[in-house]
């Protein structure tokens, strides 16, 4: 079985060489597309082999499955520029490329929060479908919050191994991205015509931090679970603050 490594990327030089470097041994393609990056990125990209098209970005479910169709195989590992594999992952691609028993495969992602690995807060296991045969799935979801589902109730196969996951490195880094993420599903979620009020928000965001904190046993991460645990309530709150002022 011949495999397509499709990566979408805006401005990731900080990220994407360890991402390529993991998928050497597996890929035999490795499709980027790139909404037009100003730094180094495509250039890392085309020294390690990779195929690099342009593409403005309308959406990540919209740049994802472009680049799912571009690709040159059927069988697709869709990963982001600030993921890579960690060696028994990488044996169990090897054992479907080899075997396949299913027509999609999920795994565990393993998140990196400012130099710490996440084991609770609900961001593990954070189990992603990413290898599949593109003719039995397509992105879904409702952006930001993307995923592979299956087109026609197809059984997903599990892979052992991590998928690692270099989300912030730095508390600014979230916050970025908190902001980025809420006006995506604020217009989302306009556009679908909801909308809230301040009660509404206020129980959103508290049982927000309730779940993060304690449900998902976040306090056994210490000051990190803490963190993660008042930046995932902050960014309820800012979601769905701009979709009241989009109002």
């Amino acid at each position: 079985m011949q495999l397509s490594v499709v990566i979408i990327t805006f401005n990731e030089e900080k990220n994407i060489e360890r991402c390529l470097l993991s998928i050497q041994s597996v890929a035999d393609e490795i499709l980027v597309v790139d909404s037009f990056s100003t730094d180094k990125t495509c250039e890392i990209c085309e020294k390690y082999g990779a195929r690099v098209i342009q593409n403005p970005f309308e959406g990540h479910i919209q740049q994802k499955n472009f680049a799912m169709k571009n690709a040159k195989n059927d069988w697709i590992l869709s990963l982001d520029a600030d993921e890579a594999l960690t060696p028994e992952l990488t044996l169990e691609i090897w054992k479907v490329k080899e075997n396949a028993t299913h027509k999609l495969y999920e795994m565990n992602r393993l998140t990196n929060y400012c130099g710490k690995w996440v084991k609770h807060c609900g961001w593990y296991p954070d189990t992603k479908t990413r290898l599949v045969n593109r003719k039995h799935a397509a992105w879904g979801g409702v952006n930001p919050h993307d995923k592979l589902e299956a087109i026609n109730h197809e059984s997903v196969g599990f892979l052992k191994g991590d998928l690692l996951h270099y989300s912030y490195y730095t508390k600014q880094d979230h916050l970025k991205q908190i902001e980025y993420f809420g006006k995506i599903a604020a217009n989302e979620l306009h556009q679908k015509g909801k909308t809230v009020g301040f009660a509404t928000i206020y129980i959103k965001v508290i049982a927000q931090f309730i779940k993060s904190f304690f449900l998902k046993l976040g306090f056994l991460d210490g000051r990190t679970g803490w963190q993660i645990s008042y930046l995932s309530a902050f960014a309820t709150y800012r979601k769905y603050t701009i979709l009241k002022n989009l109002k």
